[in-house]
């Protein structure tokens, strides 16, 4: 592994700990631990660091710029590659906008006062959007670093799966957005609205009287059950419809994950989604996010060369 492919896989754990860092200025209400000031900190560079909140956003804001700074090192480093990586470099430059965008995002739920104990249907959405554009971003560093990591990627990548397989796996992407924005949003409920116990939780969700947050909080696992029943599917066709040798571990990898994470996921409502398991759940998310970037690249690209082409055409 060449130390481009390194420093680029050590940017998708870095990012992985970025959003692990967001999850608890969300969960300990420290989003305005700064105040409204962006990009200063309490009107400051460098603030007085008096208050908790204050150390976790300040913290957040820290990590949040130099991951920016790192992913345009990716960028300098990805055009001064020899021989030259089309797709890498594409992948770099993908990772560096959606950087930008996510530097956005945080500022805009700062100044406008989009944290702490606001309710409101602009934080929810903006929280979901967040997220999403978090996903993006963590997938094409996932790209960046799969296709530095391939020895025979010198030039582009190329489809090569039918039109129907292209479908079936942007179908799955994007439930994974949609659950992962349903998720989002639900733990924004469970901390504006944090229940005594598990019966009084699910009489909150039931009561048509309640904040919509608290009534939206049974969707995520409705979603996340049509995600995982989709992906189930489609690795279990997948797997019946080739014989790559690297597609059939990384789906068994996938079916893992899946079950960990739904176990992880009960365990969260009936523990009334303490801190540390609401990041386990994050990292098992992001975890299963990242694998099926790496299979979606792998089973629509010329990559695996020994493997067949896979069409979900009758017959193929």
């Amino acid at each position: 592994m060449s130390r481009f492919s390194k420093y680029a896989w050590f940017l998708v754990l870095y990012n992985m700990f970025v959003i692990v860092w967001g999850t608890i200025v969300r969960a300990t209400g420290s989003g305005a631990g700064c105040g409204n000031h962006w990009p200063q900190c309490q009107g400051e560079i460098l603030p007085t660091l008096e208050r908790l909140e204050t150390v976790i956003e300040f913290v957040h804001r820290l990590t949040s710029g130099l991951d920016g700074i790192l992913v345009i090192v990716l960028l300098i480093w990805a055009f001064r590659l020899q021989p030259v990586q089309k797709f890498v470099r594409q992948m770099a430059v993908m990772s560096l906008i959606f950087v930008i965008i996510e530097g956005i995002l945080g500022a805009a739920l700062v100044r406008f006062e989009l944290v702490e104990d606001n309710t409101s249907t602009a934080r929810a959405i903006m929280i979901g959007l967040h997220l999403v554009n978090t996903l993006v971003l963590l997938g094409f560093l996932t790209l960046t670093a799969w296709g530095a990591s391939r020895p025979k990627a010198k030039e582009s990548l190329h489809l090569t799966a039918s039109s129907k397989l292209i479908a079936s796996f942007s179908v799955a992407i994007v439930l994974f957005w949609i659950m992962s924005a349903a998720g989002a949003i639900t733990a924004l409920g469970d901390t504006l609205f944090p229940a005594a116990s598990l019966a009084a939780g699910i009489q909150q969700d039931l009561s048509p009287t309640a904040h919509f947050l608290i009534r939206l909080r049974v969707w995520h696992p409705v979603i996340a059950i049509v995600t995982s029943t989709y992906l189930f599917a489609l690795g279990w066709f997948i797997q019946r419809r080739t014989i790559s040798e690297h597609l059939e571990p990384r789906f068994n990898l996938l079916f893992l994950l899946i079950a960990v994470q739904i176990g992880a996921g009960i365990l969260n409502v009936t523990l009334l989604a303490p801190l540390w398991l609401q990041i386990a759940h994050l990292l098992l998310a992001d975890s299963l996010w990242i694998l099926l970037v790496i299979i979606t690249a792998e089973t629509l690209t010329m990559q695996a060369e020994s493997a067949p082409q896979i069409s979900l055409a009758t017959g193929d």
